[in-house]
């Protein structure tokens, strides 16, 4: 009998320590921790994503969501370093024009495995395709713009044009009688991010392409020439504000809300800006001038999942999450930013005049290239607006060089 309890203890003692191991470590097991690496757009945005982080752990008790802020001007160097390390986040916020990068350097994860139909339809098409490389979607769109031109509607009224300039030659001939009245028409970027992007406004809309069909560097053309000379000879004739080199997308944008320039390119967060900076503004949105067709510039942001992640089942899990209509209004009116899905879409905060005047350009709207060697290719774009725009160089010799600059790089 003593053999017999002394078994049944042994049993019990053992029973009892498995249980206690494995209580002690079955939520260690179970637990996942997804890292985010999210990039600044406002000071909104890391209270947002820790809101959304929060929301999701405590409804996804044993997963918890990091969320790691990056400003956009050191995001790409960052993420470059990480990957060569080993010690990239799980998802991250990129520009979607350095996606086709990652995918030939095979660290994005195909996210299509992960998806329903249901979860493809929840998007507005034309904002998914930009994350699609070779039938597989690679990226989501977190973010979204079109660019339009705002104006001053007190001094476009005064020079004439009270519902803003339709052509170019508008905006000259605004322009001038805004420079007779003691300020300035037309606020040139050229500086920074988007100075290249400032220029292809009248490349696209006088017929031009950056990147032709063959791939190769289009933007050397007739009609990239005839954009930057129009820029060049607004810049001579005192039309832009001086120094133009010397002034970032933000610059510009504040000389717009300060009124000391009366027209500027933006995107729809600048309206977000002025109604809480300048709220006495009175400001009009109307698309691109037009030289010889419409044309306006599109962007995207991706939520992209690397392929080395050690947690891929929780963190697509998170997408899905941020991807669902609360979360997608509360982040896209809170930035700024035009609707990605359909569902956020409907949402009363997008009913405005203004994202609708923004919506109402996407069918003219072009997006970056997917090529790889699209940064090199915007450096040297940017590079050669500079020169122009200082005196340094010709429309036509600095669009030379830099077409055979970008060609080192497309395709590479």
């Amino acid at each position: 009998m003593e053999v017999r309890k002394t078994k049944q203890l042994t049993k019990m003692a053992l029973a009892l320590t498995a249980a206690c191991v494995t209580s002690i470590m079955a939520p260690m097991a179970h637990a996942d921790t997804v890292r985010v690496t999210v990039a600044y757009y406002s000071d909104q945005t890391e209270p947002y994503f820790k809101k959304m982080a929060e929301a999701f752990t405590k409804a996804n008790p044993g997963t918890d969501i990091k969320i790691e802020m990056v400003n956009w001007d050191t995001l790409q160097q960052k993420l470059q370093t990480d990957i060569s390390g080993g010690s990239n986040a799980d998802l991250a916020i990129i520009g979607t024009r350095w996606l086709l990068d990652f995918v030939k350097d095979d660290v994005a994860e195909p996210l299509d495995g992960y998806m329903d139909k249901s979860f493809k339809n929840r998007f507005i098409g034309a904002f998914l395709a930009p994350g699609q490389i070779s039938g597989k979607t690679y990226g989501l769109p977190i973010a979204a713009s079109a660019r339009a031109l705002y104006y001053n509607k007190e001094q476009l009224a005064k020079a004439g044009f009270p519902n803003g300039p339709k052509t170019w030659a508008d905006v000259i001939a605004a322009s001038k009688k805004i420079k007779a009245a003691g300020s300035y028409g037309f606020g040139l970027q050229g500086k920074e991010i988007e100075t290249d992007v400032y220029w292809y406004y009248g490349l696209w809309t006088n017929g031009g392409e950056v990147v032709g069909k063959d791939g190769k560097a289009a933007f050397a053309s007739p009609a990239g020439i005839k954009a930057a000379t129009l820029y060049k000879s607004m810049i001579d004739q005192g039309l832009t504000q001086p120094g133009v080199t010397n002034y970032s997308r933000e610059d510009v944008q504040n000389l717009f809300k300060q009124g000391r320039v009366s027209m500027a390119i933006s995107a729809p967060f600048l309206a977000k800006q002025i109604k809480k900076e300048a709220p006495n503004l009175q400001y009009g949105i109307a698309p691109i001038p037009m030289g010889t067709t419409n044309a306006t510039y599109a962007v995207t942001d991706s939520m992209v999942m690397f392929k080395n992640s050690k947690v891929k089942k929780s963190a697509w899990k998170f997408l899905d999450y941020l991807f669902t209509k609360a979360p997608r209004v509360a982040f896209t009116s809170g930035e700024g930013f035009l609707p990605t899905t359909k569902e956020e879409a409907t949402a009363p905060q997008f009913a405005d005049p203004d994202t609708k005047a923004f919506v109402a350009l996407l069918p003219h709207a072009r997006f970056a290239p997917t090529v790889t060697g699209w940064e090199d290719t915007a450096k040297a774009v940017s590079d050669a607006m500079q020169a122009v725009y200082l005196g340094k160089a010709k429309p036509a010799d600095a669009l030379k060089k830099a077409a055979e600059d970008a060609n080192k790089a497309l395709g590479q």
